[in-house]
């Protein structure tokens, strides 16, 4: 394999602490777990807010951790079947670069999770005038690249080629051309309700175009300059395995996801099958079958998604959810027995494809494995993530990172203030001033929305929420670790 896989952006010879490993991934890992980025993500919401539900469910944290482990069990799975050949070929599967990419892949998630990017996006694009807005890809490649500082420079992790390139499930920027490709790549297309916007998904900022570009090089002539790193794929498909696995243990252990709306929806669907009113019962899990034929026609398959739909009713309905959890051994031996099934089996699919689609990676679940996941993943959004009570605490959060936002760049662009700005904001004001060219319209302004973004990216939930109480006026403490200056 090339060398110029192991190599770093700025040389082998600067040792971080913790570089106890002697491999360049293993160190790359190390780096990774022992970043606060990391210890950061313990704070930060999966799905179900960690401050509302105790330690019952997944953060972002464990959730990587989850991701980390299918992850290398596939890379492993890859590289000993008799394709091992053909992924030296594509550029290799490492399951140590795998899971060193697997524990970053979050580390750019904002406070509350999705809701979070969702916010800082239209704040960053709309009220800040940044033109590649927010996405927790590529501020997580951002984080791995520049704004997490070691010693004296600011450099990031340091990570080897290799690594970066595996953390980059969008290998493209906001702009970037794969959102002209016919059909275009999983996430490079516009969202429908704003279609000059650029890509819905992408790897890298501008700012850190350069860097991708590094990384991705010694892949050149091994896979399409849009297409993911074999490893990248297989971190993308583990991520995809625990969302639909693990995230369906949280929503059943607190009780949200309700065995009798599940069953009647999968129910109503297998009555009627194609020919369902998407208005009623049924309808919802058919508009799903339609999309997928619209947008994967590569996979879809009629009679594999029937029988998804059976498998997940069996196991997960009648299975699962027959009982409601109460917190006993045999209930956590319930779902750790489903966990484990499932995600055996999922694992034990994994395909190594030569020519993948376009809106494929190289790393493929087997067809019927591929449908089981979209049903999967369905009930999660169907049933939990469309509650009018979550939505509730959402258009909260989204509020409270709006006002907080504001409140940074109201204490930032303070005259009077100029010697009490917190170090870390200003020290983050200054890397994005040097980041953008000279000419650049506005660039003081851009700097400082760039650095508010970056500052209020890398709060926990709970930081954030007392950022903001201090900022108003509603907070009595003084000194708190409910939030860092």
């Amino acid at each position: 394999m090339d060398d110029s896989r192991a190599q770093r952006l700025f040389g082998d010879s600067l040792v971080a602490p913790g570089d106890l490993a002697s491999g360049p991934y293993r160190v790359d890992r190390d780096r990774i777990v022992s970043s606060p980025f990391f210890a950061r993500l313990a704070g930060v919401t999966q799905v179900i807010s960690p401050g509302g539900a105790g330690l019952l469910v997944h953060n972002r944290m464990t959730h990587s951790l989850k991701v980390a482990q299918v992850a290398r069990a596939i890379a492993e799975r890859v590289r000993g079947r008799d394709r091992s050949d053909l992924s030296e070929k594509l550029g290799g599967c490492d399951p140590d670069v795998v899971e060193a990419a697997a524990l970053a892949h979050d580390l750019g998630h904002p406070p509350f999770g999705h809701l979070g990017e969702r916010v800082l996006d239209q704040l960053a694009r709309h009220r800040l005038r940044i033109p590649d807005g927010f996405e927790g890809n590529a501020q997580s490649y951002r984080i791995v690249t520049s704004t997490e500082i070691r010693g004296e420079a600011t450099i990031g992790l340091n990570l080897t080629n290799a690594v970066r390139a595996a953390i980059l499930k969008y290998p493209w920027t906001r702009h970037g051309d794969a959102r002209f490709m016919d059909p275009p790549p999983r996430g490079a297309a516009p969202p429908p309700d704003d279609p000059e916007s650029g890509s819905a998904k992408f790897g890298a900022y501008l700012t850190e175009f350069d860097d991708m570009a590094a990384a991705r090089r010694s892949f050149t002539g091994r896979v399409a300059d849009w297409q993911q790193t074999v490893e990248a794929s297989v971190m993308d498909t583990a991520d995809d395995i625990a969302y639909a696995i693990h995230d369906l243990e949280d929503v059943h252990r607190v009780g949200v996801l309700q065995q009798g709306a599940v069953a009647a929806e999968l129910m109503a669907w297998q009555r009627w099958g194609p020919a369902t009113d998407l208005g009623r019962a049924g309808g919802a899990i058919e508009s799903l079958r339609r999309q997928l034929h619209r947008k994967d026609g590569w996979m879809a398959d009629d009679e594999a998604f029937a029988s998804a739909i059976e498998l997940v009713r069996a196991e997960l309905v009648d299975g699962l959810l027959a009982r409601p959890f109460d917190g006993s051994l045999e209930a956590e031996a319930r779902v750790g027995a489903f966990s484990a099934t499932w995600t055996r089996r999922l694992v034990e699919s994994i395909e190594l494809v030569e020519q993948p689609a376009v809106r494929s990676g190289h790393v493929q679940l087997a067809t019927a494995q591929w449908h089981e996941v979209q049903i999967l993943k369905f009930v999660q959004n169907r049933f939990v993530l469309a509650r009018p009570d979550l939505a509730l605490h959402q258009r909260g959060q989204g509020r409270l990172l709006a006002s907080l936002v504001e409140a940074l760049l109201a204490w930032l662009t303070d005259p009077d203030e100029e010697q009490r700005i917190p170090r870390r904001l200003r020290d983050l004001v200054e890397l994005a001033e040097n980041e953008l060219p000279e000419g650049t319209p506005d660039r003081i302004g851009q700097a400082r929305g760039r650095a508010v973004i970056d500052f209020v990216a890398g709060l926990t939930d709970n930081q954030a929420v007392g950022l903001m109480e201090a900022l108003s006026g509603r907070s009595r403490q003084l000194w708190t670790d409910a939030f860092v200056l």
